[in-house]
């Protein structure tokens, strides 16, 4: 039960952090833009990207295409100085611009389920200071993990990925904070 609690306090402190960075500071917002000219573009996604819902490269060649020397370097000369885009495409559109309850409330369980391993981890651990360590060292690492390869294979921004590990460090340590203090408490 003491782990427990301890996910729920952890749990929502990183997201009411995750609030903060995204709407008070530009933590959350960092590297994203706004394109000029969206109904032409989203009119271009309709037709090109056939295959529904999923992440697509632009330019991108179809995988079983690379083992194709004369295609790919044909596909490598044309493109390699030209722009690139990595879209997430959603024929259906994002429910998320009429309400965002529904993922606020997704992110809420997925914090607190993050914050039920991170304290478990913790609960191993004496003493605040390395609870907290711990904690913060779970950010980095899910930073490392997820957003440098990002960055490396598919050229998330650097400005992006800096805001990522700002959010994911500082929201875990954060987290951390709450999470050791409960589990440090005397049982009564």
């Amino acid at each position: 039960m003491r782990i427990l609690i301890a996910a729920l306090v952890g749990g929502t402190l990183l997201w009411l952090w995750g609030a903060i960075a995204h709407m008070a500071l530009p933590i959350g917002e960092m590297g994203l833009r706004t394109a000029v000219g969206q109904d032409a573009a989203i009119a271009a996604l309709q037709d090109s990207a056939t295959s529904g819902d999923g992440v697509y490269m632009i330019p991108g060649m179809a995988p079983e295409q690379w083992s194709d020397e004369p295609a790919r370097n044909a596909f490598i000369g044309k493109y390699r100085a030209s722009p690139y885009a990595l879209v997430i495409y959603r024929p259906g559109g994002n429910p998320g611009i009429a309400s965002m309850w529904p993922n606020l409330a997704t992110h809420w369980l997925t914090s607190v389920l993050g914050a039920l391993v991170a304290a478990w981890l913790m609960a191993m651990a004496s003493g605040f200071g390395k609870r907290v360590a711990i904690a913060a060292a779970l950010g980095l690492f899910a930073w490392l993990a997820v957003n440098v390869p990002y960055w490396n294979w598919y050229l998330f921004p650097l400005e992006f990925t800096i805001g990522a590990a700002l959010d994911q460090v500082i929201g875990w340590a954060i987290a951390g904070l709450g999470m050791a203090w409960w589990l440090g408490r005397r049982k009564v």
